[in-house]
């Protein structure tokens, strides 16, 4: 009688979190991409940090996490969200962002059914495609009115 080998279940090699390095969205017209994402991107601390003709990065001081490509067949629809350290950068991507040719899908604002301290602001880019920013971070407490004696 054969014993049915069952396959041994091994422990993964590592526990510790695992992090994008970077992702990539097609577009279809680069150069307006490029207005628009160093605008809306920028007013979040990210700028261009590489330029291989027709493509190029963005990220936070010299990473490369963000890749803009051109694409003749792309076609929007892709959702790419960014966190952020402060809600005022949440909203001061959304007005960059509008300002530069975006769509509103979103205003800044709490998203409860998100998370208890999800806080983002939701804009679709010239090609459709939506861009969000969050941020984790507990609200201001209110600060009281404590009057003098």
């Amino acid at each position: 009688m054969a014993l049915a080998m069952r396959p041994v279940m091994r422990k993964p090699p590592s526990r510790d979190n695992v992090a994008l390095d970077h992702i990539s969205l097609p577009v279809r017209r680069l150069a307006a991409a490029r207005k628009f994402y160093e605008a809306a991107l920028g007013a979040i601390g990210m700028k261009i940090n590489m330029d291989v003709g027709g493509a190029f990065a963005m990220g936070s001081q010299h990473e490369k996490i963000f890749w803009i490509s051109q694409k003749r067949g792309a076609t929007g629809g892709a959702h790419h969200a960014f966190r952020v350290a402060k809600r005022a950068d949440v909203d001061a991507f959304h007005r960059a962002a509008l300002a530069a040719g975006g769509t509103d899908h979103g205003a800044p604002g709490p998203r409860p059914d998100y998370g208890p301290n999800y806080y983002a602001a939701f804009v679709k880019d010239p090609e459709g495609n939506n861009i969000e920013t969050v941020c984790y971070r507990k609200p201001p407490k209110p600060r009281s009115s404590s009057k003098g004696r």
